[in-house]
């Protein structure tokens, strides 16, 4: 709560009054829930209120988050608009009310009155659960998705922090990396077997920094060992400059039925402030090729409060968008990672306030109603610019399925390559468990018969036929 009001602070855990900074001090006594902040040791402020406590940690979390939130919106005059809202799925509570039987306006009223969302936010939230509920009502017990993730760029952009390597340093790899990545997928290609395979991402990193010949290897070995017919199969192509024709040729022609195609920003001088290396019309001239050659279904990412971007910017940004015509956009909001170049040179960089994030959301929220697309789904993340959300909007039937189960964790999916994580979901219980591959791509390489031999241990044992 207090990174809410506070982002890209760093804080401790404490049992008493610091002599320096700020200190927030909450207690449950009696019925009475206080917060108290100090500074430099020293009371300047308190917020406390009685109420009748429900048995329950849950719930007694929830009383101290809205003192804390009490205790802080009256400090910095800030009104979050998610409230007391600081997990990664707000849809989530409002699917499980649902799932209850409670009304529609008895998830807003809950959302509004026992968290303080914002009443626009809660509609978003309606809005996004009632859209995935129809996604995941698909589900069946064996089905089942799959991750293959290519963790090379070209180069690093400002505010990433995804496990991904220079591709200059690690380009005589490639190959070797792929050999490895191909006997991990022989493996969940045997295990799957027991299994409906229901979306294949390619994700990375930047799966379209391979090689043309690379990137056929890949496609190849996929066609070889599943199914792809009747499913949705992803590529993340990524970066305008790793993209060439022969590489959207390739995808076409094994199958591959989306593609992401992430401009971040249609500025020019944005794109050269995160280390991107592509222009506008790299953007442009590589979409209408993709479009040329019969990809009808491309995903197009967007980062707002990126580094001196303004609400004007954002405009600009989504009038370019407009012009395209593209089938899905994810509206992201900034977050500072903490293994980012952002981070480490956060001092350096000029970022939106959460007014003018406000104002970049309704704009980006006002022209996807405008090109006729919806929202499907949403995610939060810790340390967001003003604390806000990221959005996927699409035309009716071109939603990203494998998004929304990825988010919502109500499906298995199997993951390869250094970083990924598998992620099994019992479909009974709900109970999931992950099994993680070693991130370095020498690791990687040298460790392959491990990482396989965690998931003969981990994966449940009821696959293989």
């Amino acid at each position: 709560m207090i990174q809410v009001f506070c982002p890209n602070l760093h804080y401790i855990r404490t049992e008493e009054v610091s002599d320096s900074g700020l200190t927030v001090i909450s207690s449950i006594e009696k019925g009475i829930v206080s917060a108290m902040l100090y500074r430099d040791g020293k009371k300047v402020n308190s917020w406390s209120k009685g109420y009748e406590i429900e048995a329950g940690e849950k719930e007694e979390k929830r009383l101290v988050k809205r003192t804390i939130y009490e205790l802080l919106k009256q400090e910095t005059g800030l009104r979050p608009q998610w409230g007391l809202l600081t997990g990664v799925r707000p849809a989530k509570i409002i699917s499980g009310l649902l799932a209850e039987g409670k009304s529609q306006q008895d998830c807003l009223d809950y959302l509004t009155k026992e968290y303080l969302v914002m009443g626009h936010k809660a509609k978003l939230a309606l809005t996004v659960a009632k859209a995935e509920q129809k996604i995941l009502g698909e589900n069946k017990p064996k089905d089942i998705s799959l991750y293959i993730g290519i963790p090379f760029c070209p180069t690093r952009c400002l505010y990433c922090s995804f496990t991904a390597y220079p591709l200059a340093q690690y380009k005589n790899r490639v190959d070797e990396y792929l050999n490895a990545m191909f006997k991990e997928l022989d493996f969940l290609a045997e295990y799957s077997k027991g299994f409906d395979m229901k979306n294949i991402y390619i994700g990375g990193g930047t799966p379209t920094s391979l090689t043309e010949e690379q990137l056929e290897r890949l496609l190849k070995k996929v066609e070889t060992l599943f199914d792809t017919h009747n499913i949705e199969y992803t590529v993340e192509a990524g970066r305008p400059d790793t993209i060439t024709k022969e590489k959207l040729r390739l995808m076409k022609e094994y199958g591959v039925n989306r593609i992401s195609i992430n401009p971040q920003t249609m500025n020019e001088e944005t794109l050269k402030r995160i280390g991107r290396r592509h222009s506008v019309e790299d953007i442009r001239r590589v979409f209408y090729e993709a479009r040329e050659l019969g990809h009808e279904n491309i995903n197009m990412d967007l980062i707002l409060g990126l580094p001196g971007e303004e609400p004007h910017d954002v405009e600009n940004t989504m009038e370019e968008i407009l012009k395209l015509a593209p089938d899905n956009v994810t509206v992201h909001t900034l977050a500072v990672k903490r293994a980012s170049r952002l981070k480490e040179e956060f001092d350096q960089h000029t970022l939106a306030t959460a007014q003018a994030l406000e104002k970049m959301l309704s704009i980006a929220a006002d022209y996807a109603k405008r090109m006729g697309m919806e929202p499907y789904y949403m995610y939060r993340q810790k340390n967001m610019v003003g604390n806000f959300e990221n959005v996927g909007y699409c035309y009716p039937g071109k939603e990203g399925v494998y998004n929304v189960q990825i988010m919502e964790e109500k499906q298995t999916v199997l993951a390869v390559g250094a970083g990924a994580s598998t992620k099994t979901v019992d479909p009974h219980t709900d109970r999931i468990e992950r099994i993680f591959n070693v991130k370095s791509v020498e690791d990687y390489i040298s460790r392959i018969d491990e990482m396989i031999e965690r998931k003969k241990e981990g994966l449940p044992k009821g696959g293989l036929q």
